[in-house]
């Protein structure tokens, strides 16, 4: 066994940790005023009357109005010119008064009144800017968007509004990159803290719970999610229904992150508990060559699927592949990240979409060996006009981190 897995008690592997959030601050109201601004500058140039924004992570990007969608509809309606109009449940009011960041009045709806019907009246008051179509956030319930599209009148229409949501939150500020990058870190610090407490016996279950301990104390507002696997299971790519126990020279699969002031970290660490046979030393170092032709590919102008394209055509030199043929990488190389754990633009096979100083991407080529193993090495990166930058390093051998 090395000198950083298996070396440390939990209870020694957690009081190596500290808060690291006393410094961040959340993201001032002069953004949330400039995001508007961008918004409403696209929407009067692409002849978007308003947006509707859902309760959620689109919201929340552009009011800093944070609440959870449910069966009432909570949102804003953001005219093309002039200030949000919120739209809430009357006996709400209050509440999201005291959540409010960005001004604008709430427009009450009660319980037996229609909120679209309301909604719709709102567009005919509010300085559309000469735009006939309705944005609808993309992550809105149909019943929603079916609840608008009976209530609007000619000639509105209801489009997709990721057109403006996605124009806005793929470009990643100077300030959203400092509390990704921190919360990467804490993620990162819980990753070895892990390894240092694993032990032959150790449930899946027993180490998701350490994990969920350890992001708190480096000051996580919430451990998000958490993927371990051990042994066969690694070769599943987003893990198996049931927990496994940890055995001698298992290969360990651990994919996690937090929350930090509203921004997310995502990695996934894999190594082995004990000795790696030749085949799975071999197929890790062919995954980490994967991880960086795809970090190398990524230059500003480049189109996203050329970045996939480098992982694969480095996995297909190492015989495996070709596409998403197994062994080899059974999905798209990597997501956008920032408020959601998947964001644009993705990593992926054919999309033109080009890169762009600003964008945050993960970088997880998976190798899956069915009924076998599978191995992820996750970082993310982000772009600059001079290239790629690494939020944290990448993993350095099998038997480390």
């Amino acid at each position: 066994m090395n000198t950083v897995i298996g070396t440390k008690t939990a209870q020694q592997a957690l009081d190596s940790l500290v808060d690291m959030t006393s410094d961040l601050t959340p993201i001032p109201l002069s953004e949330y005023q400039a995001r508007i601004a961008k918004a409403q500058h696209y929407m009067q140039q692409h002849g978007i009357g308003a947006l509707y924004l859902n309760a959620g992570t689109n919201l929340a990007y552009f009011t800093g109005m944070q609440w959870y969608a449910s069966e009432r509809l909570v949102g804003a309606l953001l005219p093309a010119e002039g200030n949000v109009v919120y739209l809430a449940p009357t006996f709400e009011i209050d509440s999201l008064n005291e959540r409010k960041v960005v001004e604008g009045d709430i427009i009450g709806w009660q319980e037996h009144e229609s909120p679209y019907a309301l909604a719709m009246s709102i567009l005919n008051t509010v300085n559309t800017a000469g735009g006939i179509k309705l944005g609808v956030d993309e992550s809105t319930q149909f019943f929603i968007v079916d609840g608008f599209t009976k209530v609007l009148n000619e000639p509105w229409q209801i489009v997709n509004g990721s057109e403006v949501t996605a124009h806005c939150r793929m470009h990643k500020s100077e300030n959203e990159l400092a509390l990704i990058q921190r919360a990467m870190d804490m993620t990162l610090s819980v990753h070895k803290a892990t390894a240092s407490m694993l032990y032959e016996g150790i449930t899946t279950t027993e180490v998701e719970a350490f994990i969920n301990d350890a992001h708190k104390k480096v000051g996580a507002s919430g451990n998000y999610f958490c993927i371990v696997l051990f042994g066969k299971a690694t070769s599943f790519p987003h893990g198996v229904k049931d927990p496994q126990v940890l055995k001698k020279n298992d290969l360990v699969l651990i994919d996690t992150g937090c929350k930090v002031h509203g921004y997310l970290s995502d990695i996934t660490r894999t190594y082995c508990f004990g000795e790696p046979t030749d085949k799975q030393r071999a197929l890790w170092e062919s995954e980490k060559r994967a991880q960086l032709a795809a970090f190398n590919a990524a230059k500003v102008g480049v189109p996203c699927g050329d970045v996939d394209k480098a992982a694969r055509d480095s996995l297909a030199k190492d015989g495996l592949g070709p596409d998403y043929n197994l062994p080899g990488l059974p999905h798209r190389t990597g997501h956008g990240i920032g408020m959601d754990i998947h964001e644009w633009p993705y990593l992926v096979k054919d999309n033109p979409h080009p890169l762009a100083p600003g964008m945050c991407f993960s970088n997880e080529p998976m190798i899956v060996v069915p009924n076998e193993f599978g191995i992820r090495l996750e970082d993310h990166f982000y772009m600059t006009d001079e290239g790629p930058v690494w939020f944290t390093e990448p993993s350095s051998a099998i038997d480390s981190l």
